[in-house]
């Protein structure tokens, strides 16, 4: 039996809720009108992996953090709460529609100064960033995971944690494979698996998230 968020009894869902910090009077909003306003609404990351993302990031205490899917900034927000105090946080996303409302979210929090947010095609947007990060969260189309991590893998220093969300996607990687999208899932965590240039284990919760250390 697979273990991932959306497939465990609601009542545990609910407990593990509870059992962890409370969300941010602003991270509440922002998932809540995501929920009301966005049709994809469970692209966002929520409480108990925000927790998680928060808790990573505090451990790691990065300078400088690169997160590739914005969506409505919430998980963005959980990561900068383990930036240094004069840490960056560069953040990309394709989505120019939703950069007013989510640049408004970000504004609304402390790290408003310490946010880089980008409009445009990772890929193009990546090799003009710095090189140095020490913590990256990937969590945007799922055809390009391996470019990204491997321009990921060019732009980190060893020690840096790469991270990588939806690597489970749905329990459709322990099945049958027959979708393109699973497929380049299931293809992309034997890559990982096999890659001896990172430390990596996939934390089974919601979605599945690979955490890599930078060898």
């Amino acid at each position: 039996m697979f273990v991932i968020m959306e497939a465990i009894d609601p009542v545990i869902s609910e407990y593990l809720d509870k059992t962890c910090d409370a969300e941010s009077p602003l991270l509440q909003r922002i998932n809540r009108e995501t929920h009301l306003r966005e049709t994809m609404p469970h692209m966002l990351s929520g409480h108990y992996q925000g927790r998680v993302l928060s808790l990573l990031s505090k451990l790691k205490q990065p300078k400088k953090i690169l997160e590739i899917g914005t969506f409505t900034g919430y998980a963005t927000l959980c990561l900068a709460e383990g930036l240094s105090k004069d840490g960056i946080l560069h953040t990309i996303d394709i989505n120019e529609e939703l950069f007013d409302r989510v640049n408004g979210y970000f504004q609304d929090s402390p790290y408003f100064h310490q946010i880089k947010y980008h409009i445009g095609p990772a890929l193009d947007i990546i090799p003009t960033l710095p090189k140095d990060f020490d913590l990256v969260f990937i969590d945007a189309d799922k055809a390009n995971n391996l470019n990204y991590f491997e321009m990921c893998l060019e732009h980190t220093e060893p020690g840096a944690f790469i991270l990588i969300d939806n690597v489970l996607w749905k329990g459709k990687v322990f099945k049958e494979a027959t979708d393109k999208q699973t497929l380049q899932i299931v293809e992309f965590n034997e890559k990982i698996a096999q890659d001896d240039r990172v430390e990596k284990l996939i934390l089974p919760i919601r979605d599945g998230l690979f955490v890599c250390r930078k060898k």
